[in-house]
């Protein structure tokens, strides 16, 4: 039964509920976003569900065939390695390293990309001139070269991977919020708050951060796709994760030899990183396509 009004007022929905109206419209983005809670579940949850210890060898059940074949077994669902270890529970723990590790260098970058950014684009001046230029400079590297130069410098594992693919992704952070703020800082709207005596804080704090987070939060997300695919890469040229870890990356490298053996071992962690690369991108594409529309309606 509709409720009785004794007057009519319109109610306006906020911007939150209107993006995911304009989002789940998308049934490609949706499916994205399941796929990444199953990808993100999985790297809070993975060493507390694997059904095996992903590092313990079994000398007896070498190169196991996955249980779908008449010589698996149904307590090895994806057969196991050249090792005897299981392949679900090194999968499932891998997202561990190559998902979770993936969203620790976005969110640091963007932390960095944040300040950095904001200094950049709230500046003028020779200061602002060769920021920019210094930043156009760094963004003609590729960030999957990028890394591979300061993990050169660093050294090989998987801690200085991280640190080596946040470096790698700042500069395009930097770029992406310095010029969204400077786009924002030419509204009509900034130019009324200074004239009530707003300072440069007060104007980034409450006129431009709130109407460039959406901007911010589609950067991340294809941010996200280039370190996973970033770390993947690095543990496939020995420059990332170091064997016996499970990382995705590492566990493709480990089983080349073993191709025609055991052609699972390779595919199913190939699959994975795929998969997660699709999930980021399928929600990145289809926030940015529910912010456009929520801003024509």
């Amino acid at each position: 039964m509709k409720k009785f009004r004794l007057y009519f007022e319109e109610q306006n929905r906020g911007p939150l509920t209107q993006l995911w109206q304009q989002f789940q419209r998308q049934h490609a983005a949706v499916f994205g976003l399941v796929m990444f809670a199953f990808f993100l579940l999985l790297t809070l949850f993975a060493p507390l569900i694997t059904p095996h210890n992903p590092y313990v060898q079994n000398p007896d059940l070498l190169l196991l065939a996955p249980s779908w074949s008449d010589q698996g077994l149904v307590q090895y669902p994806f057969g196991t390695d050249d090792l005897g270890r299981d392949l679900m529970s090194r999968l499932m723990k891998g997202a561990t390293y190559t998902f979770g590790i993936a969203l620790v260098t976005v969110m640091g970058a963007l932390l960095m990309g944040l300040a950095l950014g904001a200094m950049a684009g709230m500046s003028k001046g020779v200061k602002s001139s060769i920021f920019n230029h210094v930043l156009d400079l760094a963004l003609t590297i590729p960030s999957l070269l990028l890394a591979i130069i300061i993990v050169a410098v660093l050294g090989p594992g998987l801690w200085n991977t991280t640190w080596a693919i946040m470096l790698a992704l700042l500069p395009q952070f930097v770029h992406g919020i310095r010029n969204a703020i400077q786009d924002t800082l030419k509204q009509d709207f900034v130019a009324a708050y200074r004239l009530d005596g707003a300072s440069n804080w007060q104007v980034l704090r409450y006129a431009v951060l709130p109407n460039i987070w959406e901007h911010i939060t589609v950067m991340a997300t294809m941010a996200l796709s280039t370190a996973i695919l970033d770390i993947a890469a690095l543990g496939f040229l020995g420059l990332g994760a170091q064997a016996p870890t499970s990382e995705w990356g590492v566990m493709i490298a480990d089983a080349l030899d073993l191709i025609y053996l055991a052609p699972w071992a390779i595919a199913l962690p190939g699959i994975l990183v795929f998969a997660a690369v699709l999930s980021v991108n399928l929600v990145g594409d289809g926030l940015r396509t529910a912010m456009k529309k929520r801003r024509e309606n």
